[in-house]
């Protein structure tokens, strides 16, 4: 009775440990299975990855811009410069369209260019002045 006995509180004891033991094993080499998880469900799965997305997404950018630097750079330039006619284009049909302002310009501009041919066009020494003055803007911007 007392083996019986015995049997049964080994047998207790080891189903509070929550292990039940087979007689003659050595249950310290065998091996444990990992603890029972609730699986996740799709919603779970989703905000994990998009978390995992949104945290790499700094480093993600900063390799595009790196490797992509020079052709960006060019994109932005070209949409820039069509922006800028654009505006600039729209500015001028703006003006255009106030009464008498489009006539005026054209007199304005009609006025300037008769002056620039009298000053600097019609005579020889006065259109080496003029070449002068191109070669000086020339070197000031080159800096020669």
């Amino acid at each position: 009775m007392e083996t019986e006995q015995q049997q049964r509180e080994s047998i207790n004891a080891s189903l509070s440990q929550g292990t039940l033991a087979l007689e003659g094993t050595d249950t310290a080499n065998l091996p444990k299975l990992p603890p029972a998880s609730e699986p996740e469900s799709q919603l779970q799965q989703i905000s994990r990855q998009v978390s995992q997305f949104l945290e790499q997404l700094p480093q993600y950018l900063s390799d595009f811009f790196r490797d992509y630097k020079q052709p960006l750079i060019s994109v932005a330039l070209i949409l820039a410069a069509i922006i800028t006619a654009r505006v600039v284009l729209t500015v001028l049909a703006a003006i255009n369209d106030i009464p008498l302002l489009s006539p005026l310009f054209e007199l304005v501009g009609i006025s300037y260019t008769s002056w620039f041919v009298f000053r600097y066009l019609l005579k020889a020494s006065t259109r080496q002045e003029l070449a002068d003055e191109i070669q000086s803007l020339k070197n000031q911007f080159l800096g020669e």
